[in-house]
């Protein structure tokens, strides 16, 4: 039997959940005002004065930034350099015309898989939405047939694939392996995207009707002369050096002398891979396009001002969890998922995808279901931390709606009212998620 203290603190946890929703989606305040007040209102109500509970979630947010801050800053300015030198366009003709005009969906999903890896979802989407404006008025099919597999791809990495900044932070936080979370997020991400893409597009998209006229694709189909774009090759190569990195550390515990195990650890290490691979942008993707050490420079500060937001949310997503540990709520959770034998995977799905809807951001529920379930993973020694992740991951992506910068992101950019970004946007969504979930128990089962 639970205690009654442990059952107080479990209702005053949910409670917190249902406050975070009211805050966000009725009252319409800041999520990172409503994290802040809801974790000390939470902290209180639990027994912490004041100060401890102003300090736990100044502990907890400093340690989340400590490390997604870095992802953050370079793997921005890697899809920047994506963007500014034509390198996310050249890799989406050259799929389209490997594919074929009849396949474009398909071409479409595949872009947003590749291009989504450095970038999060809000930046992948914005650059490639012109080229979806594009295909869609070459090839005369509707923009829902072209774009919502573009948008399932770009959610998938966001949610389940390393070394997008999202994945990476559920990555660290229950000590996965990054090479077996890239294997398993592609392994069980790829059907979730067919799915939610080329398979929904196709039954959606004749029952959504647009309108001929959309004001935002005016504003980026055929405006003078085509760019000179850099190699598919060079690009593609430029996007998977961190991927193949962290790969290669992966398996730096198969190496027999130390000295290379070191060295393996080191370039497989996110930071470092990243790092790399933004260096080797500069080169790939500056200097072959033309542009100057001055122009870098200032592509790499301009695209760290709109990711000021994210960050600050992922922090506080931490601070929150944090709350949550040094309060006792997970504790009591810890306890009450151990007697009532709730499959890991199947909470920390449910955890991710209630703080999916309360608060709009995948990553911030990523990142706080994850600090809940971590310690129950911990003590049950869970075996496959990495499909953790994963399940995590799939369960922040669930129905993406008013309160989800994304979901108006596709609303305006599609042109669409709000009932029909539902039945397109919040629909996709919630098919990767449930996909996801269900994919990652078969693969548990299965090892």
């Amino acid at each position: 039997m639970i205690d009654a203290h442990s059952v107080f603190l479990l209702i005053a946890a949910l409670a917190a959940v249902i406050g975070l929703i009211l805050l966000i989606a009725v009252l319409k305040i800041n999520p990172f005002i409503s994290l802040l007040l809801v974790s000390l209102t939470l902290a209180l109500v639990a027994g912490m004065s004041f100060t401890t509970a102003i300090h736990s979630f100044e502990v907890g947010l400093g340690a989340t930034l400590g490390h997604i801050a870095i992802i953050v800053a370079l793997g921005t300015m890697l899809g920047k350099m994506l963007a500014e030198s034509g390198g996310a366009d050249q890799i989406a003709h050259t799929l389209i015309d490997f594919f074929g005009e009849n396949r474009v969906a398909w071409a479409m999903m595949a872009i947003g898989l590749l291009v989504g890896l450095p970038c999060f979802f809000e930046v992948g989407f914005v650059l490639l939405i012109p080229i979806a404006f594009t295909v869609a008025r070459r090839t005369r099919k509707s923009l829902i047939l072209v774009a919502l597999p573009l948008v399932a791809g770009l959610s998938v990495v966001h949610g389940l694939v390393p070394p997008h900044p999202a994945a990476m932070l559920a990555v660290s936080i229950f000590h996965a392996n990054v090479g077996r979370t890239i294997f398993f997020g592609l392994l069980i991400g790829v059907p979730a995207a067919v799915l939610a893409g080329p398979v929904y597009a196709k039954l959606i998209a004749p029952h959504i009707e647009l309108s001929a006229e959309n004001p935002m694709a005016a504003e980026f189909v055929d405006h003078g002369a085509e760019q000179r774009l850099p190699g598919f090759g060079l690009t593609l190569f430029t996007i998977l050096l961190p991927v193949g990195l962290m790969l290669i550390g992966s398996w730096a515990g198969a190496a027999h002398s130390a000295a290379v195990n070191g060295i393996l650890r080191l370039l497989g290490n996110d930071d470092m891979a990243l790092l790399i691979g933004v260096l080797v942008s500069f080169v790939t993707l500056g200097r072959i396009s033309g542009f100057t050490r001055e122009t870098m420079l200032r592509f790499s500060q301009e695209c760290l001002a709109p990711t000021a937001t994210i960050t600050l949310l992922v922090g506080a997503g931490g601070g929150f969890g944090h709350v949550l540990q040094d309060s006792g709520v997970s504790v009591a959770i810890v306890g009450a998922a151990l007697r009532s034998h709730v499959s890991l995977l199947l909470l920390a799905w449910l955890l991710a995808a209630l703080l999916r809807l309360a608060t709009g951001s995948a990553t911030v529920a990523m990142s706080t279901a994850a600090a809940i379930v971590a310690p129950i993973a911990l003590r049950s020694a869970w075996p496959h931390p990495e499909l953790l992740a994963i399940a995590t991951g799939a369960g922040s992506l669930i129905f993406s709606h008013v309160n989800d910068g994304g979901f108006w992101l596709v609303k305006e950019y599609f042109n669409m009212s709000v009932l029909q970004t539902i039945k397109s946007w919040s629909i996709c969504e919630t098919i990767i998620s449930v996909t996801g979930l269900l994919l990652t128990l078969a693969v548990a089962f299965a090892l």
